[in-house]
């Protein structure tokens, strides 16, 4: 009888005691404290971690990419606009949204993953801007306007068996989208663990070293680099069309500059050299903003001067940090 690696037992026990704790614990904390508000919070934190791990994912193959706000306002508009004006399913347009994401980076991905370094961030980081300023411009995004009233989503059934009821017809809308998001979020991160141990991420690492003496032994480099900047844009506009749904409107402004950078720094801080990474980096950056606020004028000083001090002090992230570490610690 084969036993299985206790290594393995326990991330399959953490997995368990995560999903435990996200879809039973905190439904139940938050029935009991009555802090329905604190829904929204971490709907959004499942969310922006979910674009966050597409961040992860350019930097799997050495690239710095600060223009995912691009690619979640990219999918938050194509949602609104199927459901809106083409009376789609939002289910449907969901992953839509994320695919015309994945066409626009592959045509823009074509020339400039070319780059690397600070060339290819700079250009990344520009991409929102221009997405925003398109999206002011074109007449079927409605300008700066935006696209407003955008339903709640509806019925999802296969076979006239229902899977998803009616969003309107459910009395807590905030605990259906909470679990929607975090539904997406664990779907999302179980592909992202099964790509990064799959043969396309051994093949990523290996350009993540040394693209050249990768190309030199037969990997297509150009290729692969298009398919993860793909599918890193699939995860933002995943993201990007749940939030337009939550807000039921999509404005230029719903992912700015700012956003992109937060999605870099949720990688930094969790761990580039962790899975889920993006994930608690997104948890804490989140809350931490929130916790400072008190400060008021100082809240940018002291959060930034934080996040400095966390970087230097954890170079590898806040998951590089080990049980032995903290005994070590207290001793």
């Amino acid at each position: 009888m084969n036993h299985l690696d206790p290594r393995r037992l326990r991330a399959l026990a953490c997995v368990a005691a995560f999903l435990v704790g996200v879809f039973w614990l905190i439904p139940v904390l938050i029935a009991v404290t009555g802090l329905w508000n604190f829904y929204f919070t971490l709907t959004s934190v499942a969310l922006l971690s979910v674009a966050s791990a597409g961040v992860w994912l350019t930097f799997y193959i050495g690239r710095i990419n600060i223009g995912q706000g691009a690619f979640a306002l990219i999918g938050a508009y194509v949602s609104a606009i199927l459901v809106t004006k083409a009376g789609v399913s939002f289910w449907v347009s969901l992953p839509l949204a994320g695919l015309f994401a994945s066409l626009v980076a592959i045509v823009i991905g074509l020339p400039i993953l070319r780059l690397r370094g600070v060339y290819f961030a700079m250009i990344t980081l520009v991409l929102t801007e221009v997405v925003r300023l398109a999206a002011l411009a074109l007449p079927i995004t409605n300008g700066a306007k935006g696209i407003v009233s955008i339903p709640l989503p509806g019925e999802l059934s296969v076979l006239g068996i229902t899977l998803i009821p009616d969003f309107s017809t459910i009395q807590n809308t905030k605990l259906a989208f909470y679990h929607a998001a975090c539904v997406l979020m664990v779907l999302c991160y179980a592909s992202l663990y099964r790509i990064v141990n799959s043969r396309l991420g051994h093949l990523c690492r290996s350009m993540q070293q040394n693209e050249e003496l990768a190309e030199s032994v037969g990997v297509n480099v150009a290729y692969l680099r298009v398919i993860v900047f793909a599918i890193s844009s699939f995860f933002g506009g995943l993201g990007g069309a749940m939030f337009g749904a939550i807000a039921q409107s999509v404005y230029p402004s719903s992912f700015v500059v700012k956003d992109s950078i937060d999605f870099m720094l949720n990688c930094f801080l969790g761990g580039l050299g962790y899975v889920f990474g993006p994930m608690l980096g997104t948890l804490v950056l989140y809350f931490g903003w929130d916790l400072l606020f008190e400060l008021g004028q100082y809240q940018l000083l002291v959060f930034s001067g934080i996040l400095i001090l966390l970087i230097l002090v954890l170079p590898n992230g806040l998951l590089s940090i080990r049980i032995d570490m903290i005994r070590k610690l207290w001793r």
